[in-house]
């Protein structure tokens, strides 16, 4: 039995050690004290006394070490080895960023501004994309590569919120008022719509923004989470960009593109890439992540997904809906390998963010009759269940097996459409940041499952793995979707991995 004299004969590397795990799962020392006290709050560190412990000023007792090794899944004795194992426990520096993989840009003189500014609106036009889809990928494509950090956004948020969690509708009226808007309720019924895609779908004007007034439909009484992100929204809008310009009609349904005006009609048309539209939809995407800052500022909201094991349902706590809670999980998480879908029927994808850089199902954000119905976020879709369910899926990603996991939950818009909302991560990292052969064990359980037809349960040493990833990261989905079974899923229909194949497209 270890006792406080032997900590110290052996602590000479301890402090580094816990630093270096510390920093290379993201954790401010805050996050660990906090992570300690959930352990054992008797034996927890305080935050200060942590900060002596890494700087060599203080050594742990025994009680305070077997804590601080829970937390990262290590034994005791890895932290009291003479070796420092720098090369092993240093943070990973690497400029790799969120999305897709970029491309080299060369023969540069064809990539100037002059010649894209030519070439990108023909492009556009014989593929069939819009400019405001344009715009919509450039941001998306801009917000994975820093992903979801963007600090003047969420300072901006806490001035006017002042970090305040949960914030009730009273006080989102109260700051709107702040922002000298006048409110006036209208009355306006959903309507069913056929956008670009062909597909029909039955969507509502929830509010809009018209001089210095805010109108806002009486079906937002119903739905206070709703109304909640809107207020907050139109707050965003103010703070950030003085009112300037704001043309944008927040509507609600599944209607995928296109450009809603007051009277609840929608404008289809191509239309040419254009300065101003994309303007307006970067301003757009501002007030929303405003929003969703102003609603789960990132400490308080952080340490509340930290108590609760990251599940989806402490969205309730905060009184904002479910689809705000999971993107600001991407936001606020110290893990930054996650991804967001948002679904409707049939296999349309409407949101999308991708900062493990996981490819889009099927390639593309168009609405299709037959996605693979492996992806827990489309085949939730026909499931009757409400209930949030835990995933792990095997994709291969650049002829490499990448492992996930994923929640999905099955929802209802206010316009009365079901769509199914998935939060998810890429478990590859948090594998190889504690040194396991990440890639060998997304072989063995890819070999397992086209073993058996493309599911099968996880192997007993993979679940051990996978459990203690999900024991560090803190997510408690993770623990559930080990014991699932494991699901091959694919992108494209040309790479199905099943045998036999799990649609007959796929041959």
């Amino acid at each position: 039995m270890k006792t406080s004299k032997s900590l110290i004969r052996q602590s000479h590397f301890l402090g580094t050690k816990i630093r270096n795990l510390r920093k290379r799962s993201n954790l401010t020392m805050e996050d660990l004290s906090a992570r300690c006290v959930r352990v054992d709050p008797e034996s927890a560190p305080s935050v200060s006394y942590l900060s002596m412990i890494e700087r060599g000023k203080r050594v742990p007792s025994v009680d305070m070490l077997e804590v601080i090794a829970a937390v990262f899944q290590k034994d005791v004795e890895w932290f009291l080895d003479d070796e420092p194992q720098s090369e092993a426990i240093a943070p990973v520096k690497s400029d790799s960023k969120g999305g897709i993989l970029g491309m080299p840009l060369e023969p540069s003189f064809l990539f100037s501004n002059d010649i894209l500014q030519i070439a990108i609106p023909e492009l556009l036009s014989q593929a069939g994309v819009s400019g405001r889809q344009f715009a919509q990928l450039l941001i998306r494509a801009y917000q994975e590569h820093h992903q979801n950090h963007f600090p003047d956004l969420e300072r901006a948020a806490e001035d006017v919120g002042k970090k305040r969690m949960p914030l009730t509708v009273d006080d989102l009226l109260m700051l709107v008022k702040q922002q000298g808007l006048g409110i006036q309720w209208i009355k306006q019924p959903p309507k069913g719509v056929i956008d670009e895609l062909g597909v029909y779908s039955k969507n509502i004007i929830s509010s809009f923004l018209e001089d210095g007034t805010l109108y806002l439909n009486e079906v937002l009484k119903d739905f206070p989470t709703r109304l909640k992100y809107e207020l907050a929204v139109h707050i965003g809008h103010c703070v950030l960009h003085s009112r300037d310009g704001y043309q944008t009609v927040k509507a609600v349904g599944g209607s995928h593109g296109g450009k809603f005006n007051k009277a609840g009609d929608i404008n289809t048309a191509s239309g040419s890439v254009n300065a101003k539209n994309i303007l307006r939809a970067w301003r757009s995407f501002e007030s929303s992540f405003f929003a969703g800052a102003l609603l789960c500022p990132r400490v308080p909201f952080r340490q509340l997904l930290d108590r609760s094991g990251y599940e989806i349902s402490v969205h309730k706590q905060v009184q904002v809906s479910a689809s705000v809670a999971m993107r600001r999980m991407t936001a606020v998480s110290p893990y930054s390998h996650w991804h967001y879908f948002d679904a409707y029927s049939p296999g349309k994808l409407k949101a999308v963010y991708r900062g493990n850089g996981i490819p889009l199902p099927w390639g593309n954000m168009r609405a299709i009759e037959d996605p693979c119905p492996q992806w827990a976020v489309f085949r939730k879709i026909n499931e009757p269940s409400t209930e949030s369910s835990a995933q792990i899926s095997i994709l291969d990603v650049n002829g490499q097996p990448r492992l996930y996991c994923c929640e999905s939950v099955k929802v209802k818009d206010m316009a009365g459409n079901d769509h199914v909302l998935t939060a998810g991560i890429d478990l590859i990292p948090a594998l190889e940041t504690q040194g396991r052969n990440a890639l060998d064990i997304a072989h063995s359980l890819k070999d397992a499952c086209v073993r058996k037809g493309g599911v099968a349960n996880i192997p007993k040493s993979v679940k051990t793995e996978l459990a203690s990833v999900a024991k560090i990261l803190n997510i408690n989905w993770i623990e559930r979707g080990i014991e699932s079974p494991a699901q091959l899923i694919c992108s494209h229909s040309s790479g199905c991995p099943r045998d036999p194949d799990c649609y007959k497209r796929c041959k």
